[in-house]
């Protein structure tokens, strides 16, 4: 096989859907945001610090939401997508809770009577489920052509405040990322970080000196040609 036909292959591999969380404490002093390292041996972005995320499963669309999110969030998650808002913010309150062991959503007692499929067995025994409200539609990303693994990654914002245990407390954590901390953004630069985080990061900073312009940014790489827009 040629090169010209390898690439060919590499480009068609498939996008999925996905939620990422982006932890925001200390808002109003000094702002941290919560990251963990990747391991080296991981298949994508090895090594590199992020924040809590991964790709939606099929589960995640059967699991109810407390409250819905607020109209223009929805809107925003529905622009141009395959996917309905429900499933991705049950990814986000998912992915935060197995990677990090911190709980959002709300007290439901649907949570207690309800199935609890697999991926939702320690979350829902909680008796929580996932809030719309808690979440803030905040950046989109669609990985380029070229990468061994590709997605379409919704960032959601949430305030520490919202967390709904402790938020030092990372002892349910499935170690999916290790060296959990909380980073003030004065001093992010220095981690190792992929390119797109700190793009996030840079229009986080923004939004807190209140420079960022209106709607929520999205990369959009699904071909080779990158166009940026905001939702």
């Amino acid at each position: 096989m040629g090169q010209a036909d390898a690439r060919i292959l590499v480009d068609k591999t498939a996008v999925r859907n996905a939620a990422t969380v982006i932890v925001l404490r200390d808002a109003d002093t000094r702002p941290r945001v919560l990251m963990g390292q990747r391991g080296d041996t991981a298949a994508f972005m090895p090594s590199k610090f992020v924040f809590p995320g991964g790709a939606v499963d099929a589960v995640d669309a059967t699991i109810p939401l407390a409250a819905p999110a607020t109209p223009a969030c929805t809107a925003a998650l529905a622009h141009d997508s395959d996917l309905a808002p429900e499933p991705l913010i049950a990814a986000a309150t998912r992915e935060l809770w197995e990677e990090t062991g911190l709980l959002i959503g709300d007290l439901d007692p649907r949570a207690d009577e309800m199935e609890k499929p697999q991926g939702w067995r320690g979350y829902l025994g909680t008796g929580h489920l996932p809030d719309g409200k808690d979440l803030t539609f905040f950046f989109r990303a669609i990985t380029p052509p070229g990468r061994p693994r590709r997605f379409d990654a919704r960032f959601f914002l949430v305030m520490a405040d919202h967390l709904r245990n402790d938020p030092d407390d990372f002892g349910r954590a499935e170690e999916e990322l290790g060296v959990l901390q909380w980073i003030p953004l004065d001093e992010v630069r220095g981690f190792d970080m992929p390119f797109i985080t700190e793009v996030v990061l840079a229009e986080l900073a923004a939004r807190l000196e209140g420079r960022n312009a209106p709607g929520v940014p999205f990369f959009d790489n699904r071909t080779q040609v990158s166009r940026f827009s905001r939702l």
